[in-house]
């Protein structure tokens, strides 16, 4: 029995052809994810935001501004809405009661009684509360927990091989979770302390792919010390597309899978992991693989210091 070969033996693809191209649609991508995200912001989930988030789910669409109107006429503040996941689905959030523990309860069974009344049917499934100040001290942390990632990695690939590879592995890594930010800021996804699990994941998984190519950009360039980089850096990728497919479309497939049928519960983490799979190979190809040859790296970056007087008689 024959096995499957998504990549035929002796592909030769010149990506180096459309570097250029590449390189300059992810800048695109990673400055326009950085614009939603200053300009549209976070949705953040009460996680971050603080306050009370009640999920209702109701057996018919409500509109939300009638929605929105009866929950501030119960007199507990401004209520935020957001149809979450389909329209018969609702993320309320409050902001909390003055008071202990019971007065949020209070509170909690007030706004669900008030919505059993005016809507038979709906079914809470689920209350969340964060005070204020816990959401700011999650937001810084889950900031720096992002940064030291991103700067230890280059950093590591830096002393594992050149300082040019650290450079291209960390605009990678800005351009994988500048671009998954950026959509959620774009679609209004809840940002809650799952999507930084995801975002870490991320950068694990680009660093993973970007290190596999590297590695053999590295094993070329010292078995081929006469070969232009231009080919040099095609032959790598194609030597590595195969493994790169296979992973990346086995992880495609089974986060498909969970953002169709996983539920709410997963579906932030699995859209968030779905879109840096994506966006991640994409920068192994785009943005690690060619900021080497604009970062002058060469057949001499791996010749030990003393080659040259080795060779002498």
């Amino acid at each position: 029995m024959r096995l499957l070969k998504l990549v035929p033996d002796g592909t030769n693809i010149p990506f180096m052809r459309v570097r250029n191209l590449g390189f300059a649609l992810a800048l695109a991508f990673t400055l326009a994810g950085i614009l939603l995200v200053a300009v549209r912001g976070l949705n953040f989930g009460v996680d971050f935001a603080g306050g009370l988030m009640i999920e209702a789910r109701f057996a018919r669409p409500v509109p939300l501004d009638r929605l929105r109107a009866e929950v501030n006429g119960l007199g507990f503040g401004p209520g935020s809405l957001q149809a979450f996941g389909d329209p018969r689905t609702v993320a309320i959030r409050l902001p909390l009661p003055k008071g202990d523990e019971e007065a949020v309860q209070r509170m909690v069974k007030s706004v669900q009684r008030a919505l059993v009344d005016r809507y038979p049917g709906v079914e809470f499934r689920r209350v969340e509360t964060v005070s204020g100040k816990v959401s700011g001290e999650l937001i810084r942390q889950a900031a720096l927990a992002v940064l030291f990632a991103m700067v230890g990695i280059a950093i590591y690939i830096w002393f594992r091989f050149e300082w040019q590879f650290g450079v291209g592995a960390l605009v990678a890594l800005v351009h994988d979770v500048a671009v998954t930010l950026g959509l959620f800021a774009l679609f209004r996804w809840e940002f809650n302390l799952s999507i930084i699990a995801a975002v870490l994941t991320i950068v694990g998984y680009s660093l993973n792919d970007t290190i596999v190519v590297y590695d053999r950009i590295r094993e070329n360039l010292r078995k081929h010390r006469k070969m232009d980089m231009i080919p040099l850096l095609d032959l790598s990728l194609n030597e590595t597309l195969s493994r790169t497919i296979v992973t990346s479309l086995t992880m495609v497939i089974a986060l498909a899978a969970l953002v169709l049928f996983g539920g709410q519960v997963l579906f932030g983490f699995s859209i968030a992991m779905l879109i840096g799979v994506v966006v991640g190979t994409f920068s192994s190809l785009y943005i690690g693989a060619p900021i080497l040859l604009w970062l002058g790296v060469g057949p001499h970056s791996f010749v030990p210091a003393d080659a040259p007087r080795a060779q002498r008689p």
